[in-house]
């Protein structure tokens, strides 16, 4: 037995009002890759129970390249991305690497103690660690039976 539903095409049909949201949300909401002229470090962040912890893909930089600092709930990262222009008399038929200086900041879920942040850096991956303020650990309360 087949199922037959009715095709009206005026549903299927996006309004111009649709289409316009759609594309502002492609260009404006969405977060930048690294490939571009525009783009910015890709960014994790997670929490646990006593840290907040933030990752960022920042390949063929070293430590010393990036700057960070956290100020109130927002952490900022800072750096430059610098090309090698080894032959100048080269003709380039695609360059993807990007170049330039970068500035990320992003808002910190909760508070936390910028004093005792810790960053490595492996494999061009930077990893922030930042504990969180005692004030906003879960606290576990015992039950005393009588």
């Amino acid at each position: 037995m087949s199922n037959l539903s009715r095709w009206e095409p005026e549903r299927q049909m996006m309004t111009l009002r649709e289409a316009m949201d759609r594309l502002f949300d492609d260009a404006f909401t969405r977060p930048f890759g690294l490939n571009g002229s525009a783009g910015m470090p890709a960014i994790d962040m997670y929490q646990t129970n006593d840290d907040v912890i933030v990752k960022a893909c920042l390949p063929g930089l070293k430590a010393d390249d990036v700057q960070i600092s956290v100020t109130a709930d927002m952490l900022t990262l800072r750096g430059e991305f610098k090309l090698d222009n080894d032959d100048k008399d080269a003709t380039w038929h695609i360059r993807e690497h990007r170049s330039g200086s970068f500035e990320r900041s992003i808002m910190l879920p909760t508070d936390v103690q910028s004093d005792k942040a810790k960053a490595e850096f492996e494999d061009g991956v930077l990893t922030v660690t930042l504990p969180k303020a005692e004030t906003v650990k879960p606290k576990t309360i015992t039950i005393r039976a009588k």
